[in-house]
């Protein structure tokens, strides 16, 4: 049927209509440019401000002390820099808490433990930060992060400050920024630092050399685990707990506790002028967690009047320096644009048997050091 207009349409006073055309908005730029322009993008994060983050975290503000926490952790180059400039002003406020690291086989019941401890050093008015690792797959990168799950009574705490951290692959499980968390959580006002490692492979090592007071939790049955226990983690140790020391577990923990403090009758002790001994204790019942902080206690307390504990931090700080030699020499090698585009092939040469790996690598770093 043809369109045709009435007789009273008038197409020169259509304006008199409720309902007219009216000409389309006319644009300059399509959509596809603003979007090619980044115009609707995603914009990045930008820098937090160095002086708010500073006052907030020396006020013990948790919600900017996390925001500083997540800079330190960024890998990108930018927050670097800033990061290191927050670490700057803040390294004045740092160094006056206790650092207690945590270690323990699998089922030992760390999370558990560190829940009944905390919760205890904040009903006796202390603060407390939780770093606790947790660890990331080798494949994806990710991680489970479930600390504040498994403490929910000990998050809710006003005095207790829990970050769990990815491990992302570092050797043991340990966070390379654990190191920097730790004097942000310092400035903020905390007096007991707790980290908890994932309890595998070498992060016993990585611990020890960033804490003043070193425990390994154990449970009974020591007969079977002291066979399978590295006699090196243990002279690590500055005392072992005996864990879930409840029940019908009780004299069996009593007779696991009794040998451990044989065997380390016998070894060196991870400290000097201290001997380190076995406890017991039971996280659900909270016994024995009141012996272990007056224990924790002495112990600081020993080792600051005979210099110690002075020692000690001096020695992990040299350690950190060279640690972080270490990691920077290691990525400097790996992404130089020479090295990088040169290393498949001759990774494929050596592979093939076409020649050694030690003329491979001196080729390498021939080249890497041709600058």
């Amino acid at each position: 049927m043809p369109d045709k207009k009435p007789e009273w349409f008038d197409e020169k006073k259509a304006d008199n209509f409720t309902s007219i055309v009216r000409k389309g908005v006319e644009t300059g730029e399509s959509s596809q440019q603003f979007v090619k322009k980044g115009r609707f993008q995603k914009k990045s994060p930008s820098l937090p401000d160095l002086n708010v983050l500073e006052e907030g975290i020396l006020k013990g503000e948790r919600s900017l002390l996390a925001r500083a926490i997540t800079l330190i952790e960024s890998n990108a180059e930018h927050h670097f820099r800033h990061a290191q400039e927050l670490l700057q002003k803040l390294l004045p406020h740092s160094g006056n808490s206790l650092r207690i690291g945590i270690t323990g086989v699998p089922g030992a019941g760390k999370s558990t433990f560190i829940e009944s401890f905390g919760t205890f050093l904040c009903d006796s008015g202390l603060k407390v930060a939780v770093l606790a690792v947790d660890p990331s797959s080798s494949l994806s990168g990710g991680s489970i992060l479930g600390d504040k799950t498994r403490m929910e009574q000990l998050s809710r705490n006003p005095n207790a400050f829990i970050r769990p951290s990815p491990s992302s692959g570092k050797l043991g499980g340990v966070h390379r920024k654990t190191r920097e968390t730790m004097l942000l959580c310092e400035a903020a006002g905390f007096d007991v630092i707790l980290v908890e490692t994932v309890g595998v492979g070498q992060s016993e090592v990585i611990v020890r050399d960033m804490v003043d007071f070193f425990m390994l939790l154990t449970l009974t049955g020591a007969g079977d685990e002291l066979q399978g226990m590295k006699k090196g983690i243990m002279e690590l140790a500055d005392a072992v707990i005996v864990n879930k020391a409840d029940g019908l577990n009780k004299k069996l923990a009593e007779k696991t506790k009794a040998e451990y403090d044989r065997i380390l009758h016998f070894l060196q002790p991870a400290t000097k002028g201290w001997q380190t001994k076995a406890y017991t204790c039971s996280s659900t019942l909270n016994e024995g967690i009141r012996e272990i902080w007056e224990m924790i206690s002495r112990f600081e307390e020993n080792t600051k009047k005979s210099g110690v504990f002075e020692e000690r931090r001096r020695l992990q700080t040299k350690e950190w320096i060279h640690s972080m030699i270490m990691d920077q020499l290691q990525f400097s090698f790996f992404y130089d644009p020479d090295v990088k585009p040169l290393l498949p092939r001759i990774e494929n040469e050596v592979i093939a048997g076409n020649r050694t790996v030690t003329s491979a690598v001196e080729e390498l770093f021939n080249v890497y050091s041709k600058k």
